[in-house]
């Protein structure tokens, strides 16, 4: 099975000075890291933890995180199966199993985050981490979160569509090819998201998508989601939570956001007109104004 290479797909990764590789849990990650300078030694700014969503990896922050790494401690992860992270966490891609495993990450590299930001999938597992209690942020984020089973008959049939690819060996190859074909990723993403990101961005997916590693990663992890669980539990998480989606989103409607942020006991809802799922990709600098003073009055 290929899998991203750092001297081929990631020769030209997007803020690839910031890279660095930490083994933990018996995995090898690659992380991102922007540090602000500290104006004060003794009082070190507030650590931000990045998670990204299914089938990404550290490019979906490309702009954002160095933008939140002008005043914060930022830190961005590829998680298991994705990216250039290699290894398979303990209790495998399932949302437990990945909140474990960046909670090793996370005390290998000795890092508290003051705040997690979580994009679509990435918003399950930090809240996840809080709610076991593996992470104690002051807030979350969600982006286009992924909180809530999917509506209607989708919430039966896609965990089943997943399973059943997750057991075909042929299905991660067939993908990559496809997402080889010239043009075919951006066409995937606008059709599949809503959202129109630049070259940049489609260009990463491209390459990522282009290895049966990475496809068979992203339907591994949709196989072991069991947002069923988590739905059950948000009433168990306390701590503040800001869900910020775009109403042109194809992959979770708005509907879903509204019932997750009524079913968390201190959750709000802020609405982009006109953005898709990737909306974080399509306007970094609108988001980052959205979440910096959700950010600022709780750190």
């Amino acid at each position: 099975m290929s899998a991203p290479r750092w001297s081929v797909e990631g020769r030209d990764w997007p803020n690839r000075a910031a890279s660095r590789f930490v083994a933990a849990g018996g995995l090898r990650w690659h992380v991102q890291i922007f540090a602000a300078e500290a104006p004060d030694a003794r009082d070190p700014p507030a650590t931000i933890l990045l998670l990204h969503g299914t089938g990404a990896a550290t490019h979906s922050w490309r702009t954002l995180a160095p933008l939140l790494g002008q005043r914060y401690h930022v830190v961005a992860v590829d998680l298991p199966g994705h990216g250039f992270t290699t290894g398979r966490p303990v209790g495998g891609l399932s949302i437990a199993g990945m909140a474990g495993a960046v909670a090793t990450l996370l005390g290998a590299l000795h890092v508290t985050p003051q705040v997690i930001i979580g994009h679509s999938a990435g918003a399950a597992i930090a809240a996840r981490l809080a709610i076991d209690g593996r992470a104690t942020p002051a807030a979350i984020i969600g982006l286009s979160a992924a909180l809530l089973p999917f509506p209607g008959l989708a919430a039966t049939l896609f965990p089943t569509m997943a399973r059943a690819l997750f057991v075909n060996p042929i299905a991660p190859h067939l993908f990559a090819r496809i997402a080889r074909t010239p043009g075919e990723t951006g066409r995937f993403l606008y059709r599949s998201t809503g959202s129109r990101i630049d070259d940049a961005g489609v260009a990463c997916y491209a390459a990522l998508l282009g290895t049966s590693a990475q496809c068979a990663g992203a339907i591994g992890m949709m196989a072991a989601w069991d947002l069923v669980g988590l739905r059950r539990d948000l009433a168990r998480l306390k701590t503040p939570v800001l869900l910020v989606h775009g109403d042109g989103d194809r992959a979770i409607p708005l509907s879903n956001a509204r019932e997750a942020a009524a079913a968390v006991g201190d959750g709000r809802l802020e609405t982009l007109h006109g953005l898709g799922h990737l909306a974080h990709e399509e306007r970094p600098e609108q988001v980052a104004a959205i979440i910096r003073p959700f950010m600022e009055a709780r750190i």
